[in-house]
């Protein structure tokens, strides 16, 4: 391989949420969703001649910058795009509470897909509105949708948006075509709008395809909103730069005056430089960077299989995180992870935190190299089965 995703790179005492976050040094992190490997040369280069220029005023978005996104997801996922259905912004966080805040009002409700990325639930709650689980079916060791719920949710007059999270996050799904028509048929049959973050978009493996939610037809493409960001894929996620994607004028004017609310409407010079860099430029390190993650995702299930077979490590079809099913145990995940953290000094997060379907289950961060995911697996093994250690 050109690039060496085995690198030792030390991230402790450089301000990183993932590594500073603990007090003891012997604490291995595999829980917050960002990667231990440095980002594609063509970026760290495009950001250095910037720094060499020395001045860092507040920044405008170039037509270069509208181009390389638009350019990148028609390459990479034949999704074709006009520039002024793009609104910048600063994360997929701020993006998702600035589309919930223009198209909802406080006591609407916004259907979610449980086990789901924590930070939904806050984005929901800061807007006044309530979180409507469509829980995911559980079945054989695998997430599938439950449509018969999702028509019930989705009919409640009070019922305005859907999120989506596509790939799921921490299902570790890449939904199929079949699966999103039907999702988007039951939403604009009943006026929801799917809000769809498709921020693990780039970090699908062999055998999958992300498609595009708004890609599908063109009724999907007017009545939902996209919000995708290089901050997964590059590893770039202190930078702050994410894009909306609205092609309905109305609703993209509503998001435009919510992010100029909540002033997270400009981006800084570095997002600027990273972004057209890593799109233009990163595709090889990405290529190589996905064959590595799936790697590491071989490793972690033989580990499993061999190891703790009766832990079910779910299909990993996208994302970098594994979801791993603990029942077993017959043991809260927010127990199994205090424990895991408290006697092995590992840092993996619990499920109970994804919402309804994720107790039984723990979340693993694999985006690290491959000597200390070995040792994170090892630590795991050594305190499920001398648990009274």
């Amino acid at each position: 391989m050109k690039y060496n995703f085995d690198e030792i790179v030390s991230r402790r005492n450089s301000h990183s949420c993932k590594w500073d976050s603990a007090a003891d040094d012997r604490v291995l992190p595999m829980w917050i969703a960002d990667m231990d490997f440095r980002t594609a040369p063509p970026v760290i280069e495009a950001l250095e001649r910037r720094v060499r220029h020395g001045i860092f005023g507040y920044a405008k978005t170039p037509q270069a910058c509208f181009d390389a996104v638009t350019g990148w997801f028609e390459r990479r996922h034949h999704f074709t795009f006009r520039k002024e259905w793009m609104l910048f912004t600063t994360g997929v966080v701020p993006a998702l509470s600035a589309v919930i805040k223009a198209l909802t009002v406080p006591g609407d409700r916004v259907i979610v897909q449980t086990p789901v990325y924590n930070c939904f639930f806050s984005s929901i709650r800061n807007n006044g509105c309530e979180t409507v689980s469509n829980q995911l079916a559980y079945q054989d060791g695998a997430y599938t949708v439950d449509f018969d719920d999702l028509e019930k949710k989705a009919s409640d007059p009070q019922a305005k948006l859907f999120l989506l999270c596509s790939p799921h996050n921490p299902a570790g799904r890449v939904w199929s075509r079949e699966e999103l028509t039907r999702i988007g048929k039951i939403c604009l049959e009943n006026g929801v709008t799917v809000v769809s973050d498709e921020i693990h978009c780039d970090l699908v493996y062999p055998g999958h395809q992300h498609i595009p939610f708004a890609s599908v037809s063109e009724d999907f493409l007017q009545h939902s909103v996209t919000c995708t960001a290089p901050g997964k894929t590059f590893n770039l996620a202190g930078l702050q730069v994410a894009n909306i994607h609205a092609a309905d004028e109305t609703i993209r004017k509503k998001i435009d005056r919510a992010l100029n609310i909540n002033e997270v409407c400009e981006i800084g010079p570095f997002a600027v430089e990273a972004l057209m860099a890593a799109y233009n430029d990163g595709e090889e390190w990405l290529e190589e960077l996905k064959k590595y993650l799936h790697d590491n995702y071989l490793f972690l299930t033989d580990f499993f299989e061999k190891r703790l077979p009766q832990f079910p490590v779910l299909p990993l079809e996208g994302t970098y995180l594994a979801w791993v099913d603990c029942s077993v145990l017959r043991q809260s995940s927010t127990v199994i992870a205090d424990t895991l953290l408290e006697k092995e000094n590992l840092w993996v997060n619990a499920g109970t935190m994804y919402g309804a379907g994720g107790e039984n289950f723990i979340r693993l961060n694999i985006a690290c190299r491959r000597e200390l995911l070995a040792e994170g697996l090892h630590r795991i093994s050594r305190r499920i089965l001398k648990p009274d250690d």
